[in-house]
């Protein structure tokens, strides 16, 4: 199962009734209520963490280095959530900013043969060789279970229990040399994240803005007084 089938489901209606969407609308089509403390909140009240993981390569570490990675490893499986999700999402690596900086480069260049040369970097690594290669971004994910038994049956004491449990992972990770990202912004990494898994080729051409999340507000208002 992706991230995307976890969190819209093996199949999407086109339409829902009531919950103040208007019919065929994205809010209709999108099985989320909302965004709280970088936690997910799906319509039928799941409750979702993602965390992205910085890999290490084992293969490139002594003996027992790999040893310590594989037993920190385990430990953790030992207290993680009963449902854990590995997932590794494959992507086109962008290299538009490249081609840019080099062309910037190219009209600086006084030397005809330098702005060449640059120009021929740019149709061979730019354009060519690295526009073939792959860039991959793995994540953890896993969702509130009754087991975690938060301190009250609230929105807000759920989304704490689950930001607990993530604190837990990027202790025992840490152990394992795995770096777990701590965005500045939790809900605006969010819903870069979901707009991108949606809209795969828009996204590399149109970038969200910071405090995005801000400007949209709540995705399917509720819980703001909880």
């Amino acid at each position: 199962m992706t991230i995307k089938e976890l969190i819209f489901g093996s199949g999407v209606k086109g339409s829902v009734e009531g919950g103040g969407a208007y019919r065929d609308s994205i809010q209709a089509w999108l099985p989320i209520k909302n965004i709280i403390g970088g936690v997910v909140v799906t319509k039928d009240n799941r409750f979702i963490k993602i965390l992205e993981v910085m890999p290490v390569n084992i293969y490139l570490k002594s003996p027992n280095d790999r040893q310590n990675i594989i037993s920190s490893y385990a430990a953790y499986l030992k207290i993680a959530p009963d449902n854990l999700q590995l997932e590794a999402r494959t992507l086109a690596a962008d290299t538009s900013e490249y081609v840019d900086r080099m062309r910037s480069y190219a009209e600086r260049e006084e030397n005809e043969a330098c702005r060449a040369m640059i120009e021929d970097n740019i149709q061979e690594i730019g354009l060519g060789v690295a526009s073939e290669a792959v860039r991959h971004r793995f994540f953890l994910i896993f969702q509130y279970e009754t087991q975690m038994k938060a301190k009250q049956n609230t929105v807000r004491a759920i989304v704490q229990r689950l930001n607990e449990e993530a604190d837990t992972a990027r202790r025992y990770l840490d152990l394992c040399e795995l770096e777990v990202l701590e965005p500045r912004y939790t809900d605006d990494f969010i819903l870069k994240l979901l707009y991108e898994i949606i809209n795969k080729q828009t996204s590399r051409r149109v970038q969200l803005p910071e405090g995005v999340f801000d400007m949209t507000t709540v995705v399917h208002g509720v819980y703001e007084n909880e």
